[in-house]
């Protein structure tokens, strides 16, 4: 399911992008969905970092879309930003945050489709690099490269990163098979440990950032081959 929100305070605009969105699904198996906001403020107070794509009116009440790109990308570097509108001279202070790609006003859809199929090649390379990660009051992207290991405590998640430890409500299963193939594997039933954090083996404990984990008797030695083949340069 691809996440898209649509910043849009004209309805007719809002309704177009909405079906050349449905048609673009039709067309290429891709579900979609669409979290519409009709101003700025109501994007930027009630964000959440868990879009893969937005499409952002620049001309808007309360809040005009640059303004509102510019707050966002402090809570999410990155999320892929496209700009909609009428006056070509926008797509210069675009850069400014970030912005990947500006669509002109009136809309058409084969220009629409070819903007909309760049817009998510761009977002499935950073997804590729980012979890996103359901905690209290919403969700947070974590870079892979930032997260040391994950623990399951309870019946919660416990994402130790080089920000902070995150608690989350998903299962341990869950996040191994989203992280599958990207460096990721447990030590032991508890703990899942990012190969790249790993400083060492000692007294039968994976060390991560500074921390001591215990390899289980039945893991130790598909952990040691992994994390030979790691350092080696081998992908898991």
């Amino acid at each position: 399911m691809i996440r898209i929100a649509i910043a849009e305070d004209d309805p007719q605009c809002f309704a177009q992008l909405e079906q050349y969105i449905g048609d673009y699904g039709r067309e290429t198996g891709r579900a979609f969905h669409i979290t519409h906001y009709d101003n700025g403020e109501d994007l930027v107070e009630r964000y959440q970092p868990e879009f893969d794509l937005i499409l952002m009116d620049v001309e808007m009440p309360f809040m005009d879309g640059m303004t509102a790109a510019g707050y966002i990308r402090k809570k999410d570097p990155e999320v892929v930003i496209v700009f909609v509108t009428n006056l070509a001279q926008y797509a210069v202070q675009g850069y400014a945050v970030n912005a990947l790609d500006y669509i002109l006003k009136p809309l058409n859809y084969f220009s629409f489709s070819q903007h909309l199929s760049r817009a998510l090649q761009y977002a499935r390379k950073k997804e590729k690099t980012f979890l996103t990660v359901a905690v209290k009051g919403g969700a947070v992207k974590l870079a892979l490269d930032g997260i040391f290991y994950i623990e399951r405590l309870g019946r919660q998640l416990m994402f130790h990163t080089r920000t902070g430890v995150y608690a989350s409500t998903a299962t341990l299963q869950q996040v191994e098979e989203e992280l599958e193939g990207k460096g990721f594997i447990r030590c032991n039933k508890g703990y899942l440990v990012n190969l790249e954090h790993v400083d060492g083996v000692q007294d039968g404990c994976a060390v991560v950032g500074g921390d001591k984990l215990l390899i289980s008797r039945g893991r130790r030695q598909p952990f040691l081959e992994a994390l030979t083949d790691w350092v080696g340069g081998v992908s898991l």
